[in-house]
Protein backbone atom coordinates (compact mmCIF):
# COMPACT_ATOMS: atom_id res chain seq x y z
CA UNK A 1 0.00 0.00 0.00
CA UNK A 2 1.53 3.29 -1.11
CA UNK A 3 1.30 6.56 0.83
CA UNK A 4 0.95 8.53 -2.43
CA UNK A 5 1.47 8.25 -6.16
CA UNK A 6 4.40 10.67 -6.00
CA UNK A 7 6.28 11.92 -2.92
CA UNK A 8 7.86 15.34 -3.56
CA UNK A 9 10.69 16.40 -1.25
CA UNK A 10 10.60 20.19 -1.23
CA UNK A 11 7.45 22.33 -1.07
CA UNK A 12 9.00 25.46 -2.58
CA UNK A 13 7.98 27.03 -5.85
CA UNK A 14 9.00 24.18 -8.15
CA UNK A 15 7.82 21.42 -5.80
CA UNK A 16 4.42 23.00 -5.12
CA UNK A 17 3.93 23.69 -8.84
CA UNK A 18 4.61 20.03 -9.62
CA UNK A 19 2.20 18.89 -6.88
CA UNK A 20 -0.58 21.08 -8.28
CA UNK A 21 0.15 19.95 -11.84
CA UNK A 22 0.02 16.28 -10.86
CA UNK A 23 -3.20 16.79 -8.91
CA UNK A 24 -4.75 18.53 -11.93
CA UNK A 25 -4.06 15.34 -13.90
CA UNK A 26 -5.63 13.03 -11.33
CA UNK A 27 -2.53 11.81 -9.48
CA UNK A 28 -2.10 11.91 -5.71
CA UNK A 29 1.06 13.80 -4.72
CA UNK A 30 2.41 14.26 -1.20
CA UNK A 31 4.77 17.09 -0.21
CA UNK A 32 7.50 16.90 2.43
CA UNK A 33 9.42 20.01 3.49
CA UNK A 34 11.84 20.87 6.31
CA UNK A 35 10.27 24.33 6.79
CA UNK A 36 6.93 24.90 8.55
CA UNK A 37 4.43 25.07 5.72
CA UNK A 38 2.78 28.23 7.05
CA UNK A 39 6.18 29.93 6.71
CA UNK A 40 5.51 29.94 2.97
CA UNK A 41 2.72 32.42 3.67
CA UNK A 42 4.93 34.76 5.72
CA UNK A 43 5.54 38.15 4.05
CA UNK A 44 9.26 38.14 4.88
CA UNK A 45 9.97 34.52 3.85
CA UNK A 46 12.14 35.57 0.90
CA UNK A 47 13.50 38.92 -0.21
CA UNK A 48 13.91 37.99 -3.85
CA UNK A 49 11.72 38.41 -6.90
CA UNK A 50 11.58 36.25 -10.01
CA UNK A 51 11.19 36.97 -13.70
CA UNK A 52 8.43 34.64 -14.88
CA UNK A 53 8.19 33.68 -18.55
CA UNK A 54 4.76 34.09 -20.10
CA UNK A 55 4.64 30.32 -20.68
CA UNK A 56 5.37 29.65 -17.00
CA UNK A 57 2.50 31.92 -15.98
CA UNK A 58 0.21 29.94 -18.29
CA UNK A 59 1.03 26.86 -16.24
CA UNK A 60 0.05 28.57 -13.00
CA UNK A 61 -3.24 29.62 -14.54
CA UNK A 62 -3.88 26.06 -15.75
CA UNK A 63 -3.24 24.52 -12.30
CA UNK A 64 -5.26 27.04 -10.30
CA UNK A 65 -2.70 29.52 -8.94
CA UNK A 66 -2.72 32.21 -11.63
CA UNK A 67 -5.75 34.17 -10.43
CA UNK A 68 -4.25 34.76 -6.97
CA UNK A 69 -0.96 35.88 -8.54
CA UNK A 70 -2.43 38.30 -11.09
CA UNK A 71 -2.63 41.33 -8.71
CA UNK A 72 1.03 40.85 -7.73
CA UNK A 73 2.43 40.23 -11.21
CA UNK A 74 4.03 43.19 -12.96
CA UNK A 75 3.90 42.90 -16.73
CA UNK A 76 7.24 43.38 -18.51
CA UNK A 77 6.46 45.26 -21.72
CA UNK A 78 10.02 46.17 -22.73
CA UNK A 79 13.54 45.03 -21.90
CA UNK A 80 16.44 47.40 -22.58
CA UNK A 81 19.91 45.88 -22.55
CA UNK A 82 22.88 48.25 -22.56
CA UNK A 83 26.58 47.48 -22.64
CA UNK A 84 27.92 50.57 -20.97
CA UNK A 85 28.41 52.40 -17.75
CA UNK A 86 25.35 54.62 -18.01
CA UNK A 87 22.07 53.20 -16.66
CA UNK A 88 18.99 53.97 -18.71
CA UNK A 89 21.08 55.06 -21.70
CA UNK A 90 18.97 53.04 -24.11
CA UNK A 91 15.83 54.66 -22.75
CA UNK A 92 17.11 58.22 -23.16
CA UNK A 93 19.28 58.12 -26.25
CA UNK A 94 19.82 54.97 -28.32
CA UNK A 95 23.47 53.93 -28.43
CA UNK A 96 25.11 51.49 -30.85
CA UNK A 97 25.67 48.87 -28.13
CA UNK A 98 22.12 48.40 -26.91
CA UNK A 99 19.26 46.00 -27.49
CA UNK A 100 15.54 46.67 -27.14
CA UNK A 101 12.90 43.98 -26.76
CA UNK A 102 9.25 45.03 -27.07
CA UNK A 103 6.22 42.83 -26.41
CA UNK A 104 4.35 44.37 -29.35
CA UNK A 105 6.81 42.72 -31.75
CA UNK A 106 6.05 39.10 -30.98
CA UNK A 107 2.97 37.19 -32.00
CA UNK A 108 1.62 33.81 -31.01
CA UNK A 109 1.00 34.75 -27.40
CA UNK A 110 -2.35 34.41 -25.67
CA UNK A 111 -4.51 37.50 -25.00
CA UNK A 112 -1.72 39.99 -25.49
CA UNK A 113 0.73 38.44 -23.08
CA UNK A 114 3.76 40.55 -22.15
CA UNK A 115 7.40 39.50 -22.49
CA UNK A 116 7.08 38.12 -18.99
CA UNK A 117 6.18 39.07 -15.44
CA UNK A 118 8.06 40.13 -12.34
CA UNK A 119 6.66 38.68 -9.12
CA UNK A 120 8.02 38.72 -5.58
CA UNK A 121 8.92 35.22 -4.41
CA UNK A 122 6.90 35.67 -1.23
CA UNK A 123 3.77 36.24 -3.32
CA UNK A 124 4.52 33.20 -5.48
CA UNK A 125 5.05 30.99 -2.45
CA UNK A 126 1.89 32.26 -0.76
CA UNK A 127 -0.30 31.71 -3.83
CA UNK A 128 1.07 28.23 -4.52
CA UNK A 129 0.80 27.21 -0.86
CA UNK A 130 -2.79 28.40 -0.65
CA UNK A 131 -3.60 26.46 -3.83
CA UNK A 132 -2.01 23.35 -2.30
CA UNK A 133 -4.24 23.80 0.77
CA UNK A 134 -7.32 24.42 -1.36
CA UNK A 135 -6.67 21.27 -3.41
CA UNK A 136 -6.22 19.27 -0.17
CA UNK A 137 -2.78 18.04 -1.20
CA UNK A 138 -1.19 16.50 1.91
CA UNK A 139 1.92 18.20 3.28
CA UNK A 140 4.22 16.84 5.98
CA UNK A 141 6.15 19.78 7.47
CA UNK A 142 8.36 20.71 9.13
CA UNK A 143 9.99 17.42 8.24
CA UNK A 144 13.16 16.66 6.31
CA UNK A 145 13.81 13.74 3.99
CA UNK A 146 16.95 11.99 5.25
CA UNK A 147 17.35 8.99 2.96
CA UNK A 148 16.01 7.19 -0.08
CA UNK A 149 15.92 3.44 -0.65
CA UNK A 150 14.64 1.80 -3.79
CA UNK A 151 12.92 -1.57 -4.06
CA UNK A 152 11.72 -3.20 -7.30
CA UNK A 153 8.27 -1.65 -6.81
CA UNK A 154 8.70 1.44 -4.67
CA UNK A 155 10.73 4.40 -3.50
CA UNK A 156 11.08 4.37 0.29
CA UNK A 157 11.64 7.81 1.76
CA UNK A 158 12.92 8.05 5.33
CA UNK A 159 11.94 11.18 7.27
CA UNK A 160 13.80 12.88 10.10
CA UNK A 161 11.36 11.48 12.68
CA UNK A 162 12.07 7.93 11.50
CA UNK A 163 8.90 7.43 9.50
CA UNK A 164 9.19 5.70 6.13
CA UNK A 165 6.91 6.71 3.25
CA UNK A 166 6.50 4.71 0.06
CA UNK A 167 5.38 5.61 -3.45
CA UNK A 168 6.08 4.42 -6.98
CA UNK A 169 8.17 7.57 -7.46
CA UNK A 170 10.03 10.16 -5.40
CA UNK A 171 10.90 13.62 -6.71
CA UNK A 172 13.60 15.89 -5.37
CA UNK A 173 12.69 19.57 -5.45
CA UNK A 174 14.98 20.25 -2.49
CA UNK A 175 17.33 22.75 -4.13
CA UNK A 176 21.06 22.58 -4.72
CA UNK A 177 21.80 20.62 -1.54
CA UNK A 178 19.41 17.80 -2.46
CA UNK A 179 19.59 14.92 0.03
CA UNK A 180 17.78 12.54 -2.32
CA UNK A 181 20.13 13.27 -5.21
CA UNK A 182 23.09 12.37 -3.00
CA UNK A 183 21.31 9.26 -1.67
CA UNK A 184 20.75 8.09 -5.25
CA UNK A 185 24.44 8.53 -6.04
CA UNK A 186 23.88 11.22 -8.67
CA UNK A 187 26.99 13.33 -9.00
CA UNK A 188 27.13 17.05 -9.63
CA UNK A 189 29.39 19.24 -11.71
CA UNK A 190 29.80 22.97 -11.41
CA UNK A 191 31.89 25.89 -10.28
CA UNK A 192 31.67 29.18 -8.47
CA UNK A 193 32.01 32.53 -10.21
CA UNK A 194 33.72 34.40 -7.40
CA UNK A 195 30.68 36.66 -7.52
CA UNK A 196 27.71 37.48 -5.32
CA UNK A 197 24.25 38.64 -6.29
CA UNK A 198 23.17 41.70 -4.31
CA UNK A 199 19.38 41.90 -4.16
CA UNK A 200 17.02 44.53 -2.78
CA UNK A 201 13.71 46.20 -3.50
CA UNK A 202 13.45 49.95 -4.12
CA UNK A 203 10.66 52.49 -4.43
CA UNK A 204 10.98 54.72 -7.51
CA UNK A 205 10.10 58.39 -7.81
CA UNK A 206 9.07 58.04 -11.47
CA UNK A 207 6.94 55.31 -13.10
CA UNK A 208 8.92 52.45 -14.63
CA UNK A 209 6.21 51.79 -17.27
CA UNK A 210 6.86 48.06 -17.19
CA UNK A 211 10.37 48.44 -18.60
CA UNK A 212 13.18 46.18 -17.38
CA UNK A 213 16.76 47.43 -17.69
CA UNK A 214 19.93 45.37 -17.74
CA UNK A 215 23.33 46.86 -18.31
CA UNK A 216 26.77 45.38 -17.98
CA UNK A 217 29.47 46.61 -15.65
CA UNK A 218 33.00 45.18 -15.35
CA UNK A 219 31.92 43.23 -12.25
CA UNK A 220 28.82 41.81 -13.93
CA UNK A 221 25.24 42.65 -14.89
CA UNK A 222 23.07 45.21 -13.07
CA UNK A 223 19.34 44.63 -13.51
CA UNK A 224 16.44 46.95 -12.68
CA UNK A 225 13.34 44.77 -12.76
CA UNK A 226 9.90 46.42 -12.50
CA UNK A 227 7.55 45.45 -9.68
CA UNK A 228 4.01 46.56 -8.91
CA UNK A 229 3.38 49.98 -7.26
CA UNK A 230 6.33 51.60 -9.03
CA UNK A 231 8.86 49.54 -7.15
CA UNK A 232 11.76 47.63 -8.65
CA UNK A 233 13.81 44.62 -7.74
CA UNK A 234 17.52 45.31 -8.13
CA UNK A 235 19.84 42.42 -8.87
CA UNK A 236 23.45 43.29 -9.40
CA UNK A 237 26.59 41.25 -9.52
CA UNK A 238 29.69 42.10 -7.56
CA UNK A 239 32.85 40.22 -6.67
CA UNK A 240 32.47 38.10 -3.55
CA UNK A 241 34.58 40.52 -1.50
CA UNK A 242 32.58 43.55 -2.61
CA UNK A 243 29.32 41.71 -2.04
CA UNK A 244 30.31 40.94 1.54
CA UNK A 245 31.40 44.54 2.05
CA UNK A 246 27.98 45.71 0.85
CA UNK A 247 26.28 43.24 3.17
CA UNK A 248 28.02 44.82 6.15
CA UNK A 249 27.80 48.45 5.04
CA UNK A 250 25.64 51.13 6.64
CA UNK A 251 22.36 52.04 4.92
CA UNK A 252 23.87 55.37 3.85
CA UNK A 253 26.97 53.76 2.33
CA UNK A 254 24.88 51.09 0.60
CA UNK A 255 22.60 53.74 -0.91
CA UNK A 256 25.58 55.70 -2.20
CA UNK A 257 27.03 52.60 -3.90
CA UNK A 258 23.61 51.77 -5.34
CA UNK A 259 23.06 55.22 -6.83
CA UNK A 260 26.44 55.21 -8.56
CA UNK A 261 25.22 52.16 -10.47
CA UNK A 262 21.57 53.14 -10.81
CA UNK A 263 21.78 56.76 -11.92
CA UNK A 264 18.93 59.29 -11.76
CA UNK A 265 16.85 58.43 -14.83
CA UNK A 266 13.95 57.21 -12.64
CA UNK A 267 14.30 59.97 -10.06
CA UNK A 268 15.11 59.34 -6.43
CA UNK A 269 15.39 55.75 -5.25
CA UNK A 270 14.50 54.52 -1.76
CA UNK A 271 15.56 51.10 -0.49
CA UNK A 272 12.59 49.33 1.11
CA UNK A 273 13.16 46.16 3.08
CA UNK A 274 16.33 44.17 3.69
CA UNK A 275 19.32 43.66 1.41
CA UNK A 276 20.25 40.10 0.48
CA UNK A 277 23.62 38.84 -0.76
CA UNK A 278 23.80 35.43 -2.44
CA UNK A 279 26.90 33.59 -3.73
CA UNK A 280 26.65 32.78 -7.44
CA UNK A 281 27.63 29.47 -8.98
CA UNK A 282 26.72 26.90 -11.62
CA UNK A 283 25.65 23.37 -10.69
CA UNK A 284 24.40 20.59 -12.95
CA UNK A 285 23.35 17.12 -11.84
CA UNK A 286 25.04 14.44 -13.93
CA UNK A 287 21.64 12.79 -14.43
CA UNK A 288 18.07 14.04 -13.99
CA UNK A 289 16.72 10.62 -13.02
CA UNK A 290 17.73 7.51 -11.10
CA UNK A 291 15.75 4.39 -10.17
CA UNK A 292 12.41 5.62 -8.78
CA UNK A 293 13.70 9.19 -8.52
CA UNK A 294 13.39 12.35 -10.67
CA UNK A 295 15.07 15.70 -10.09
CA UNK A 296 13.48 19.08 -10.82
CA UNK A 297 14.50 22.68 -10.29
CA UNK A 298 17.72 23.57 -8.51
CA UNK A 299 18.20 19.94 -7.46
CA UNK A 300 18.89 19.30 -11.16
CA UNK A 301 20.40 22.62 -12.26
CA UNK A 302 21.40 25.86 -10.57
CA UNK A 303 22.35 28.68 -12.94
CA UNK A 304 23.59 32.27 -12.84
CA UNK A 305 20.74 34.84 -12.69
CA UNK A 306 22.13 36.80 -15.68
CA UNK A 307 19.12 35.90 -17.85
CA UNK A 308 16.53 35.53 -15.08
CA UNK A 309 15.70 31.97 -16.16
CA UNK A 310 16.57 29.88 -13.09
CA UNK A 311 13.03 29.41 -11.75
CA UNK A 312 11.59 29.10 -15.26
CA UNK A 313 13.82 26.09 -15.94
CA UNK A 314 12.41 24.43 -12.82
CA UNK A 315 8.84 25.25 -13.82
CA UNK A 316 9.51 23.68 -17.23
CA UNK A 317 10.75 20.57 -15.41
CA UNK A 318 7.52 20.44 -13.42
CA UNK A 319 5.35 20.80 -16.54
CA UNK A 320 7.26 18.14 -18.48
CA UNK A 321 7.41 15.64 -15.61
CA UNK A 322 3.72 16.06 -14.79
CA UNK A 323 2.74 15.47 -18.42
CA UNK A 324 4.93 12.36 -18.71
CA UNK A 325 3.59 10.88 -15.47
CA UNK A 326 -0.07 11.63 -16.19
CA UNK A 327 0.19 10.09 -19.65
CA UNK A 328 2.00 7.06 -18.24
CA UNK A 329 -0.61 6.30 -15.59
CA UNK A 330 -3.41 6.74 -18.14
CA UNK A 331 -1.64 4.16 -20.29
CA UNK A 332 -1.38 1.75 -17.38
CA UNK A 333 2.39 2.14 -16.96
CA UNK A 334 4.40 2.09 -13.75
CA UNK A 335 5.17 5.80 -13.27
CA UNK A 336 8.45 5.00 -11.55
CA UNK A 337 9.71 2.71 -14.31
CA UNK A 338 13.00 3.51 -15.99
CA UNK A 339 11.42 3.90 -19.43
CA UNK A 340 8.93 6.48 -18.12
CA UNK A 341 11.55 8.52 -16.28
CA UNK A 342 13.87 8.46 -19.28
CA UNK A 343 11.14 10.12 -21.36
CA UNK A 344 11.20 13.02 -18.90
CA UNK A 345 15.01 13.17 -18.82
CA UNK A 346 15.26 13.10 -22.60
CA UNK A 347 12.69 15.90 -22.90
CA UNK A 348 14.48 18.21 -20.47
CA UNK A 349 18.16 17.27 -20.81
CA UNK A 350 19.06 19.25 -23.95
CA UNK A 351 17.23 22.43 -22.91
CA UNK A 352 18.77 22.34 -19.45
CA UNK A 353 22.36 21.82 -20.55
CA UNK A 354 22.28 24.27 -23.45
CA UNK A 355 20.74 27.01 -21.31
CA UNK A 356 23.20 26.46 -18.47
CA UNK A 357 26.16 26.65 -20.83
CA UNK A 358 24.75 29.71 -22.61
CA UNK A 359 24.28 31.54 -19.31
CA UNK A 360 27.80 30.56 -18.26
CA UNK A 361 29.18 31.97 -21.52
CA UNK A 362 27.23 35.21 -21.04
CA UNK A 363 28.71 35.62 -17.56
CA UNK A 364 32.26 35.21 -18.87
CA UNK A 365 31.76 37.50 -21.85
CA UNK A 366 29.92 40.28 -20.03
CA UNK A 367 31.51 40.25 -16.54
CA UNK A 368 34.74 41.97 -17.51
CA UNK A 369 36.16 45.19 -18.85
CA UNK A 370 38.34 43.79 -21.65
CA UNK A 371 38.38 46.49 -24.37
CA UNK A 372 38.26 44.01 -27.24
CA UNK A 373 35.38 42.08 -25.72
CA UNK A 374 33.50 45.31 -25.00
CA UNK A 375 33.75 46.27 -28.67
CA UNK A 376 32.71 42.79 -29.84
CA UNK A 377 29.75 42.42 -27.51
CA UNK A 378 28.56 45.96 -28.22
CA UNK A 379 28.66 45.17 -31.92
CA UNK A 380 26.81 41.91 -31.29
CA UNK A 381 24.02 43.68 -29.41
CA UNK A 382 23.74 46.26 -32.18
CA UNK A 383 23.50 43.59 -34.89
CA UNK A 384 20.77 41.64 -33.05
CA UNK A 385 18.89 44.87 -32.41
CA UNK A 386 18.77 45.62 -36.15
CA UNK A 387 17.52 42.16 -37.18
CA UNK A 388 13.84 41.83 -36.27
CA UNK A 389 13.66 38.01 -36.64
CA UNK A 390 16.64 37.64 -34.29
CA UNK A 391 15.00 39.92 -31.72
CA UNK A 392 11.75 37.98 -31.96
CA UNK A 393 13.57 34.65 -31.51
CA UNK A 394 15.27 35.84 -28.33
CA UNK A 395 11.98 37.19 -27.00
CA UNK A 396 10.20 33.89 -27.64
CA UNK A 397 13.13 32.01 -26.09
CA UNK A 398 13.05 34.16 -22.95
CA UNK A 399 9.28 33.74 -22.78
CA UNK A 400 9.55 29.98 -22.94
CA UNK A 401 7.73 29.84 -26.27
CA UNK A 402 10.37 27.95 -28.25
CA UNK A 403 10.70 24.20 -28.73
CA UNK A 404 8.55 21.22 -27.78
CA UNK A 405 6.47 22.81 -25.02
CA UNK A 406 4.58 20.74 -22.45
CA UNK A 407 0.81 21.23 -22.50
CA UNK A 408 0.76 23.29 -19.31
CA UNK A 409 3.23 25.79 -20.77
CA UNK A 410 0.83 26.20 -23.68
CA UNK A 411 -1.98 26.90 -21.23
CA UNK A 412 -3.66 23.53 -21.81
CA UNK A 413 -4.93 21.17 -19.13
CA UNK A 414 -3.36 17.72 -18.73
Amino acid sequence: MYDADVIIAGAGMAGSTLALALASGGLKPLLVDPQPFDAQLAPTFDGRSSAIAYSSFRQWRAIGAGEALEPHAQRIEQILVTDGRTPGAAARKPLPGFLRFDSSEISGRIDGEPLGYLVENRQIRAALSQAVIDKAIPVIAPMAATNLEVTPGAARLTLSDGRVLTAPLAVSAEGRGSVLRKAAGIGQIGWGYGQSGVVCTVKLERPHDGVAHEYFLPSGPFAILPLTDDRASLVWTESTDRGEALRGSSPQAFHAHLMRRFGDFLGSVEVVGPVFVYPLSLSLAERMVAPRLALIGDAAHGVHPIAGQGLNLGLKDAAALAEVLVEAIRNGEDIGAEAVLERYARWRRFDTVTNALAFDAFVRVFSNNNPLLRVARGAGLAVVNRIAPARRFFMHEAGGGVGDLPKLLRGQAL
